[in-house]
């Protein structure tokens, strides 16, 4: 710090690396510092480089920033925004951080809607366990013409998940209902049948957490996250049943699934009836989504 009260900005990448080396790769703290420079100060990685003497005199706002990634709380909610599927969302601990894999799935739902489809009348997806909104408003600002249904059982993902739909200027109509309550499928859906459903449920089994990283778990909603060990499927099976009563005939069911049970769902898809059942990839080459049809009543 000199004495008019700026810190150089290099200075402070210099504390990040001494702070956080024990927890973080060197990669991944470069990757935070530039994020947050951007951020708070509008200085870009290039910038920087070209200006190494560049200081800033609110440097408080990134040594808080510091002091919370030190104790591991993911940058995306110190930010309290980000990007997925090329929109703004806004993100806070009360729902889950959008994953790149989700916007395969989201992409893979927009190319199963073609634009006779979407210019047809009562067209609608429902995204059923939207936490932030980010399934049921990226498919919303990609397929205008389609009305949009979402679905959580926490109110306070719901806020979130609606601040999102006007951030990103899209109509959505949101419903707070728990999917295991079967009462929900006779009151809250009793006069709509969706075109498609989509949903990426808790799937992650509690053996699983030994294998995760403590940002996630002591940071994410464990609500959105796990499941029984005894009853990983317990979500899919609600939703499946769900979807036999509200899916419209060759209406279409995609899920979001641990990569440890593609083939337990395959079967659960076919014991209920459905057809064209395709398991699919994401870029990690894990098993990380499956897609069914409803058979003809």
């Amino acid at each position: 710090m000199d004495d008019k009260g700026l810190m150089r900005l290099k200075g402070v990448q210099d504390v990040f690396h001494k702070e956080l080396g024990a927890i973080y790769e060197k990669e991944e703290i470069d990757s935070f510092f530039y994020v947050l420079i951007e951020a708070y100060y509008t200085v870009t990685r290039m910038q920087l480089a070209l200006r190494p003497d560049y200081k800033v005199a609110n440097y408080d706002v990134i040594l808080n920033a510091l002091r919370l990634l030190k104790k591991e709380q993911p940058i995306q909610y110190i930010l309290g925004d980000m990007e997925f599927y090329g929109l703004p969302f806004k993100v806070n601990n009360d729902v889950l951080i959008p994953r790149p894999e989700t916007e395969e799935l989201v992409e893979w739902v927009i190319k199963q809607v073609d634009n006779k489809q979407q210019t047809a009348n009562n067209y609608t997806i429902l995204d059923i366990g939207t936490g932030s909104g980010c399934i049921a408003v990226s498919l919303a600002k990609s397929l205008p013409k389609v009305k949009v249904y979402a679905l959580d059982v926490s109110k306070e993902a719901l806020k979130i998940a609606e601040q999102n739909a006007e951030l990103n200027n899209v109509a959505i109509e949101f419903i707070e209902a728990n999917i295991l309550d079967t009462e929900t499928f006779n009151s809250d859906f009793k006069n709509l049948k969706f075109d498609i459903i989509v949903s990426n449920p808790p799937y992650v089994r509690e053996q699983e957490k030994e294998f995760m990283k403590p940002n996630v778990i002591n940071n994410e909603p464990h609500l959105a996250l796990f499941v029984k060990d005894e009853k990983p499927l317990q979500f899919y099976e609600a939703i499946t049943q769900f979807a036999l009563g509200n899916l419209k005939d060759k209406g279409l069911l995609f899920f979001e699934i641990n990569e440890y049970l593609g083939n337990d769902m395959i079967q659960l898809l076919k014991k209920n009836n459905f057809n064209n059942i395709k398991l699919k990839q994401d870029i990690f080459k894990k098993d990380r989504m499956i897609k069914g049809e409803k058979t003809n009543e």
